[in-house]
């Protein structure tokens, strides 16, 4: 009734509203598509004069697997860029990916490596290969997130007590953290520095990844996770060929001339 007694007043100014509506929705939906934005909580830290690249992943939002070989040619991804190559050949866009666990000098795993439910290599409990390197140095763990959709990280010893099937989980060592505590074979001014990477569980459902910027011992880097980062239990995953990807940030850690193929990709894709 109000048009009809005032048709020269809101009838002209319904379409300019529309249109700026939708003017706003079409920028709002174009920022959260952005190339630079990314749906991850990625950020830099300072800690003890280091720097890190820290990304924290909500299980509840956001899937997390593992990839090794690609399921049709049974060829191993090998690095960070095959698998976002893939994940767009697929229509899956690739947030976020870390290195996985301990390899072999075959780049395949030294441990436990479970994708999807499927135990693609066993548990190893193998101990004092000098040709296993890190692994060998005790304890080393698991890093498993469960088909319930928890994460947690253990050490292989009561991973193996637990019995508890896993939807994906990679092995690796040492523990940087057990309990709250630091490795034991830890040494405060040990002169070994590389670029290294971890993962934590801060809670079941909130896991943590990082990498350092630059080259640190373990008892630092142990620290970090501990001190900064809150976790009780953490798992060293690999040395100078470490590396983070984030969308629209790129890649931290280790310089990409260091980098090797990897046995084990962990990821995040962006939901379809």
């Amino acid at each position: 009734m109000r048009a009809s007694v005032f048709p020269s007043r809101p009838l002209p100014l319904r379409p300019r509203v529309l249109l700026h509506a939708l003017a706003f929705l079409l920028l709002a939906g174009t920022a959260g598509c952005a190339p630079g934005s990314s749906a991850l909580d990625s950020r830099e830290l300072a800690f003890e004069g280091q720097n890190y690249r820290v990304v924290h992943i909500n299980l509840k939002r956001e899937q997390l697997s593992l990839h090794w070989r690609e399921a049709g040619s049974g060829q191993p991804f090998g690095s960070i860029e095959a698998l976002r190559q893939w994940g767009a050949a697929h229509g899956r866009r690739l947030l976020f990916a870390a290195n996985a666990g301990i390899y072999d000098h075959k780049f395949a795993p030294l441990g436990l490596h479970v994708e999807n439910g499927k135990t693609v290599v066993p548990l190893n409990l193998a101990h004092g290969n000098p040709a296993a390197g890190n692994f060998s140095l005790l304890p080393n763990g698991v890093f498993a997130v469960y088909p319930d959709g928890h994460a947690a990280v253990r050490t292989s010893a009561a991973f193996k007590a637990d019995g508890k099937s896993v939807q994906w989980a990679t092995q690796s060592g040492p523990m940087l953290l057990i309990d709250g505590k630091l490795n034991e074979q830890f040494v405060d001014d040990s002169a070994s520095m590389k670029w290294r990477s971890g993962v934590c569980a801060r809670t079941p459902t909130e896991v943590v990844f990082a990498v350092s910027e630059t080259p640190v011992n373990f008892h630092a880097f142990g620290r970090l996770f501990r001190d900064k980062l809150g976790c009780r239990d953490a798992l060293y995953l690999d040395g100078s060929i470490s590396q983070l990807y984030v969308d629209g940030e790129g890649y931290a850690g280790a310089p990409a001339f260091m980098v090797k193929p990897y046995a084990g990709i962990f990821a995040v894709f962006a939901k379809p």
